[in-house]
């Protein structure tokens, strides 16, 4: 024996050596909390998205307005459904008060402020004459490209918007 008790293999009265339990599934680590955290917070985002009226008002002129692009039967009809598709986004976005009365020029010079600027000058004019009983224009893609602009551009300016600009 070795002085203090102890013999020469020491290693012989240790425990067997053995692996620790696997970890458990639950609770989950700090990491995982946080990206379920971010993933209910998108989750939530995308719902709210989605819902939105703007947006679908938006999403569901878009589908008229392929729809009009693909039926090319005749320009008069394309004219009058790209006027009506344009007259009923501007009242739901920026309400009957703003949108219902403006006619002519005036219309145009509104669709053109607010994304529309292809159908600023002649090519809205010609959509016009075409769509109320004017003579008929070749002008349709012309058409089709302002109206897609401006179903893309056009939103209403909101109170918080509006204060920056000062």
């Amino acid at each position: 024996m070795t002085p203090g008790g102890m013999t020469s293999n020491w290693t012989s009265q240790l425990a067997p050596a053995h692996a620790p339990p696997p970890p458990g599934w639950w609770p989950p680590a700090p990491g995982w909390w946080l990206v379920a955290g971010l993933v209910l917070v998108a989750a939530a985002a995308g719902v709210r998205w989605w819902r939105d009226p703007y947006h679908r008002s938006r999403r569901a002129a878009l589908r008229e307005l392929r729809a009009i692009r693909v039926d090319d039967s005749d320009l008069v009809s394309s004219a009058r459904a790209i006027e009506s598709l344009l007259r009923r986004f501007a009242v739901a976005v920026f309400g009957g008060a703003q949108v219902a009365r403006l006619t002519g020029e005036a219309w145009l010079t509104f669709v053109a402020a607010h994304g529309g600027a292809e159908l600023a000058g002649e090519h809205g004019r010609s959509l016009l004459a075409t769509a109320f009983g004017g003579s008929a224009s070749s002008d349709r893609d012309s058409w089709i490209a302002g109206a897609d602009a401006f179903l893309r551009c056009a939103r209403r300016k909101t109170p918080a918007s509006r204060r920056e600009k000062r």
